[in-house]
């Protein structure tokens, strides 16, 4: 009667193995949101957490990243330096005491006169100290959104990796569980002498080696949540939600030649490398405009006793004949607008071949999913099944039904770090276009 108990155990626990193997197939996200943060370190889960969807922590970035503010307040003060840049100068006012003999009031000497004058830039002039304002600001507003891009990029990326190390940690401990089984019905076989105790060991063995790498998985786990903190701006032991999903990207959304396009219109360093070739363009036509004299125009009463009995009019021009200083102003600002040119250049060709690196290693990375998903994880839970089925029927060793198991966690391993992959390729890919894709 023992011996029959002891075999109806072993069907029992072998049924529900195989039943758990079958269920290799659940997306990681379904049930990621029951495990609880902090089971392996035994740190105290805090009250408040977000998180739960990349876009809420996007969204907690955009209104509370100090960075952020910081590159706000900036462009608020670069529009700021618009309305002085294409203003007059302050009018001046000269009083001169004529026949001046000592300490008195007006009346007391032969004449006081007195001098105001506006100075007036030549034409033109004051148009283009607006235009190289107006082009700090885009330089400035291109500055805040290649930062916003950044932010987003890094959260993104930290949110993937986070999500990967869930994944991983879920996978582990269905693995882990499933491994308790296997070594009860080793030993319920090792009692009744159907086995070698070689395979109680190795079962305690594989759930040791899961047990390291959940310490792993955790040690990442808690990086990721530190870095998305970082980034959005938060304290770094804010709770962090648990990720429920991967946002997809819709076929048709990643085009190579659609991409290249879009970027030139959008990228946020090429925005800011055009408004650094517009201010430098304004700032060589203004010094040319240095060639040119400012004008001054002055009116000028004077005052005998209470009354005012003369006035004058005078106009004053500077005269700008330092030929060499005016020659080296006007080829450091060629050379500044060359320059700002050549940095373009640069730029879309280092930004183009990024993409094309990006789009590469997403299409890589989305093929190997499929490979994975369609071909290697049905083919490896096929051969656990078949492994289970022959180690219940004695015709299959331990170490065998060891490695289809391995083979069946390696092959969830290596899809959900493809999908990851993709993610993180699909972030520094909107970095590059400065939005969402």
């Amino acid at each position: 009667m023992i011996v029959a108990r002891d075999d109806v155990v072993a069907r029992r626990v072998l049924t529900v193995f195989i039943t758990l193997a079958g269920m290799t197939m659940v997306p990681v996200g379904g049930a990621a949101a029951q495990l609880q943060p902090d089971e392996l370190s035994g740190r105290a889960t805090l009250p408040v957490a977000i998180g739960a969807n990349v876009q809420e922590l996007l969204e907690w970035a955009d209104t509370h990243n100090p960075e952020l503010a910081a590159m706000g307040y900036e462009v608020d003060a670069a529009y700021e330096r618009i309305v002085p840049a294409a203003a007059l100068p302050d009018p001046t006012l000269r009083v001169t005491f004529m026949d001046f003999a000592g300490p008195g009031t007006p009346n007391d000497t032969g004449g006081t006169q007195y001098r105001l004058g506006q100075t007036f830039p030549w034409w033109g002039k004051r148009d283009l100290r607006k235009a190289v304002a107006t082009a700090n600001v885009e330089q400035f507003k291109g500055r805040q959104q290649a930062a916003v891009a950044e932010i987003h990029a890094r959260i993104k990326s930290a949110y993937a990796r986070y999500y990967q190390a869930a994944g991983l940690i879920r996978l582990n401990q269905e693995v882990l569980h499933l491994l308790t089984g296997l070594e009860e019905v080793a030993r319920v076989r090792y009692a009744r002498g159907l086995t070698a105790q070689q395979d109680v060991i190795r079962a305690q063995v594989e759930k040791t080696l899961l047990s390291s790498e959940l310490i792993d998985l955790d040690t990442e786990r808690h990086h990721a949540t530190v870095s998305l903190n970082v980034a959005m701006g938060r304290q770094q032991s804010a709770p962090i939600a648990e990720p429920q999903s991967l946002p997809r990207i819709q076929p048709g959304k990643v085009d190579d030649a659609a991409l290249e396009a879009r970027i030139r219109r959008t990228n946020p360093l090429l925005a800011m490398q055009s408004a650094q070739v517009s201010a430098a363009d304004a700032n060589r036509r203004l010094v040319e405009k240095n060639r040119y004299p400012d004008v001054t125009l002055m009116i000028a009463p004077t005052q005998y006793g209470g009354s005012i009995d003369s006035w004058e009019a005078m106009v004053e021009v500077n005269i700008p004949i330092r030929l060499a200083t005016r020659r080296a102003q006007e080829s450091e600002a060629e050379a500044m607008l060359a320059a700002a040119s050549e940095r373009q250049r640069a730029a879309e060709i280092e930004i183009a071949g990024s993409l094309q690196e990006s789009l590469a290693a997403l299409d890589a990375a989305g093929r190997r999913e499929q490979l994975i998903a369609g071909t290697l994880l049905p083919q490896a839970e096929l051969t656990l099944n078949s492994a289970l089925s022959g180690y219940k029927n004695a015709q299959v060793d331990f170490a065998t039904l060891v490695e289809a198991q391995r083979a069946v966690k390696q092959a969830r391993q290596d899809r959900l770090r493809a999908e990851v992959e993709q993610q993180l390729r699909i972030a520094e890919i909107e970095s590059m276009v400065g939005e969402e894709l």
